[in-house]
């Protein structure tokens, strides 16, 4: 079954349930980032096995998510975009990080495997600012020499619609690249100087899959479920590093949550030896006093289970948040969320 297939059967079994059935509090209903969209959906099927209770989840990018939740058309909000304490209260929304995990490069290279090829942050942001045009460029070869590599253009894939990954993706080139920075910076829709976009993480996913000799940044879980040829590359130390769930926990074991104000912290860049260079968190958001109490208390019930259910996030190569975080964000809960 492809990504996009599955997510209609696991992520909208909530909805089906819904149609069929008077609407009820247990229906639990959410809208946001498509970087946690395959561990959402792995949740949502093994939460309605155990429990009976849908979740109806429609990964339309984290700008969508914050739209949907600051306009109370769901009961939360997921994004990738840590949003500030300061725009949380503002909203009157409180934040939690519930998952970490990769971004990776994916190219389309006849007769280049997952791991064979290696990129900095600084070679890839002169792709995406279109000042590397090839992939037999110097820059390339000298960071593979040992790779054929064609005679042949780059077709860099973006994201088209207002993204959580993009924004981490940005995030992580302007702290490697000046020029990137100065010309395009931080931003979930930036004006991209070169390129195709794609809607999604499974749209980019698609898009490289399908055109030759393209590159594409995506969640992991995306890039192994597609089974795309992925880039290694170099991190802050230094060091060439192949994207795993221990390169991606390396990076997140640098997270200082409990010094983070309303949970807001961004992982890119992180020292270490073993650390994955773009490596992310995913938030969920809701409403401080949500208008639908019993649903909203659904809903941490079904968060408080997927933190329990760990297994299922590592078995995806995402990063469950440690034991610690956890019981922070419970004690979150029980003081900023009003639901009685």
């Amino acid at each position: 079954m492809d990504l996009q297939n599955f997510f209609r059967v696991a992520l909208v079994a909530g909805a089906a349930l819904a149609a069929g059935q008077t609407a009820r509090a247990a229906d639990i209903t959410g809208a946001g980032a498509t970087f946690p969209a395959p561990l959402y959906a792995k949740w949502a099927e093994a939460y309605k096995k155990e429990t009976g209770n849908g979740l109806n989840y429609q990964a339309i990018g984290s700008g969508g998510g914050v739209n949907q939740i600051k306009a109370k058309t769901v009961t939360f909000g997921a994004s990738d975009i840590p949003q500030t304490a300061e725009d949380q209260a503002k909203a009157g929304l409180v934040q939690w990080p519930m998952v970490m995990g990769g971004i990776v490069a994916v190219v389309n290279l006849d007769g280049v495997k997952p791991g064979e090829i290696a990129i900095d942050g600084d070679t890839l942001a002169n792709i995406y600012l279109g000042k590397i045009k090839r992939w037999d460029d110097a820059a390339i070869k000298k960071l593979n020499p040992n790779v054929k590599l064609p005679s042949a253009g780059i077709t860099p894939v973006y994201r088209s619609d207002g993204s959580g990954t993009t924004f981490n993706f940005t995030d992580y080139l302007s702290r490697v690249s000046a020029d990137w920075k100065a010309k395009a910076g931080v931003s979930q829709s930036p004006e991209w100087p070169v390129g195709i976009g794609a809607k999604g993480n499974d749209g980019v996913a698609g898009s490289v899959a399908q055109t030759k000799n393209s590159i594409g940044y995506v969640e992991y879980a995306y890039a192994k479920q597609q089974k795309l040829t992925y880039a290694d590359m170099t991190n802050k130390a230094g060091k060439k590093v192949t994207p795993t769930a221990a390169a991606f926990q390396a990076a997140a074991a640098n997270a200082d949550w409990a010094k983070a104000p309303g949970y807001y912290l961004i992982l890119n860049d992180q020292p270490g030896d073993a650390s994955w260079p773009m490596t992310a968190a995913t938030f969920i958001l809701m409403h401080k006093e949500p208008t639908d109490k019993a649903a909203s208390t659904e809903a941490l019930k079904f968060f408080d289970w997927a933190y329990k259910n760990g297994k299922i996030a590592e078995d995806l190569d995402y990063i469950p948040m440690p034991a610690s975080v956890i019981e922070q964000v419970r004690k979150t809960w029980a003081t900023d969320v009003k639901n009685k």
